[in-house]
Formats: structure tokens, C-alpha cells, sequence
């Protein structure tokens, strides 16, 4: 039996991987079909033996041999896999299982957006809804780290109001730390997830704001949120969460993005 942590791979437990095509669509011509199934493979001897972040996975030479495929084939897979962040390779050492992180899922939602696929109203009503549920288990979850953390981004904001790139720095840093202080990973993930989206259309709700004054506002708006986690009061950052993104919804409309 495998110790938990470490990967066993062998031809009793692993077959050749052509043992598993059968049928006409089963037979894969060129190397390049086999990337895919190898890449199953690698997630299913993961997932076997109960591998978490940090661990090494068998190397290119032991996993060639068990899934009856050439090196290249595997080197590939471990490739596709490292791009989609599920592990980390590096020059002179094995792989390891990686930390889950947002950069893949929001390609995708970079892309949804630049293909029309959805649209940024669509985008921040989603955020809308997720941002509603992550700050009110925040004020019940929170630290105080994390609270002062949620609360300095606030302040910050206040402090760079002249220089709106740096308002825009510590918005998004304010967002992705009531998402960490929320005890969710996977609110973490889905809100960092829209930080590339946020970048582009920043400036545009920002600038579309008429006055300083409606601009201090929304500053204000972010205050009001920290507050009320640091009160621990889930209702009130709620409703304050609500108001600060139908306020940004409003602001996009008006600057005629939908």
C-alpha cells in the first residue's frame, strides 16, 4: 500500500496505456493524441495515492514505463498540467502537485469576456452574488490580521485618492482579503479569478464618476465594508457589499459599458 504523500507507480497498478484504448476512437494516432490520456493518468495516480501540495509525483522515466508511453509523451503532459497550475515543475528537480491558483480560471473568464461569450454586466452581477456571500462569513470568520489587513487597503485608498493606479492596486488587494479572511478557498479562487477584468474596467467606472466627491464616495463605500467586518457584523457587510456594486454597476452603464 502507498504511504500517504508518496507516489507509487508500477505495471501492476498501471498498465500500458495502450492496454486502455479499445474500439476505433480508442486508437490515437501520433504521439500528440496521447498527451491527453497520460494526463488523465498522472491526476488519477495523484488522486490514488492521496497526494496534497508540495508532494513530488513519480518521475518522467517511471511514468513512461508504467503507462507504456515514450518520455516526450510524458514530458508533455507534465507540461499541459503545469499549465493549468495542477503541478510544479522546475529545471533539476521532480514535479510536485501545485497549489490551486486563479491564473487559469481567469483566462477563462478574460476570454468569455473578449469573445462575447458573456459580457462585464453579466461578470459583475456573478461577483455581485459571490462578493455577498464571502464578506458576511469574513465579519463572522476574520482574524484580527485580517481585519486590520481588509481595513489598511481601505485606508490606503483613501491615502492615494489623487493617484487612482494605486487606488485600483489596494481596491483589488481589498477584495481578494475579504475573500482569504471568508475561510473559503474556493470563494478565494473565484474572486481572484476576476482581477484581470477588474484591471480593464477599472479606470472606466472610476473616471465616470462625475465629482471627487462621488469618487471619495466610493472610497467611503470600502470603509463602510471594512467596518462592518470588523464589527463582525455579517448583515451590515452585506448590505454595504450590495450598495458598493450596484454603484459600480451604475457606473459602468453609465459610461455605456455593458
Amino acid at each position: 500500500m502507498a504511504r500517504r504523500g508518496t507516489a507509487t507507480v508500477g505495471m501492476s497498478r498501471d498498465e500500458p496505456l495502450a492496454n486502455d484504448l479499445d474500439g476505433g476512437d480508442a486508437v490515437i494516432a501520433g504521439p500528440s493524441g496521447l498527451v491527453t490520456p497520460v494526463m488523465q493518468r498522472i491526476i488519477g495516480l495523484i488522486r490514488a495515492n492521496d497526494l496534497k501540495p508540495g508532494a513530488p509525483i513519480p518521475s518522467e522515466a517511471s511514468l513512461s514505463l508504467a503507462f507504456g508511453v515514450s518520455r516526450a509523451v510524458v514530458r508533455e503532459a507534465l507540461r499541459s498540467l503545469a499549465a493549468l497550475t495542477l503541478i510544479d515543475v522546475g529545471n533539476g528537480r521532480r514535479a510536485r502537485i501545485a497549489i490551486p491558483d486563479a491564473s487559469v480560471l481567469g483566462l477563462v473568464v478574460d476570454h468569455a469576456v473578449y469573445t462575447e461569450h458573456v459580457s462585464i454586466q453579466q461578470v459583475y452581477d456573478v461577483r455581485r452574488t459571490v462578493e455577498m456571500r464571502t464578506v458576511a462569513l469574513a465579519a463572522l470568520r476574520r482574524t484580527n490580521v485580517e481585519s486590520l489587513e481588509i481595513s489598511r487597503h481601505a485606508a490606503a485608498m483613501r491615502a492615494s485618492f489623487q493617484t487612482p493606479e494605486l487606488v485600483k492596486a489596494h481596491d483589488i488587494e481589498f477584495h481578494a482579503a475579504i475573500a482569504v479572511a471568508s475561510r473559503n478557498p474556493m470563494f478565494s479562487l473565484i474572486v481572484q479569478s476576476f482581477q484581470d477584468v477588474t484591471r480593464k474596467t477599472w479606470h472606466v467606472a472610476w473616471l465616470s464618476l462625475p465629482s471627487a466627491k462621488e469618487r471619495m464616495e466610493s472610497i467611503e463605500a470600502h470603509e463602510a465594508i471594512a467596518a462592518a467586518i470588523s464589527r463582525q457584523d455579517p448583515r451590515a457587510a452585506e448590505t454595504a457589499m450590495a450598495e458598493h456594486f450596484d454603484n459600480n454597476v451604475k457606473a459602468l452603464l453609465d459610461a455605456g459599458v455593458n
